[in-house]
């Protein structure tokens, strides 16, 4: 299996919402790991940025690492804060929107 971690400094404490920048207008991703089994990414969205409704091909967890995100899934709308995570599932129709600037960890277990 390839695809090790990248993009991080390994054997020191990590702070993951400094991992990422936000930048005016765009949503910014930082991908740590990608292969066939998994996938790890860092997102920063601006407010008012989106991800529009699409359906992934594994379960995916977020984790909300600072500020307010809105996950749409299936139809029903969540807003999580800082600590909080939700388990979009394989093959259901979801979206993510910056309801505030946030930042979040996407894994993603194929």
């Amino acid at each position: 299996m390839s695809g090790k971690l990248k993009n991080i400094e390994k054997g020191s404490i990590l702070k993951l919402k400094e991992e990422i920048a936000y930048q005016q207008g765009q949503i910014v991703s930082k991908t740590l790991v990608q292969n066939e089994a998994v996938s790890l990414t860092l997102f920063a969205f601006e407010q008012d940025e989106e991800i529009s409704t699409h359906a992934a091909g594994g379960d995916a967890l977020v984790t909300v690492l600072e500020g307010v995100g809105k996950f749409t899934i299936d139809g029903k709308e969540f807003l999580l804060q800082e600590g909080e995570s939700i388990i979009m599932p394989k093959d259901i129709p979801h979206a993510v929107y910056g309801q505030e600037r946030f930042k979040m960890l996407l894994n993603v277990v194929f």
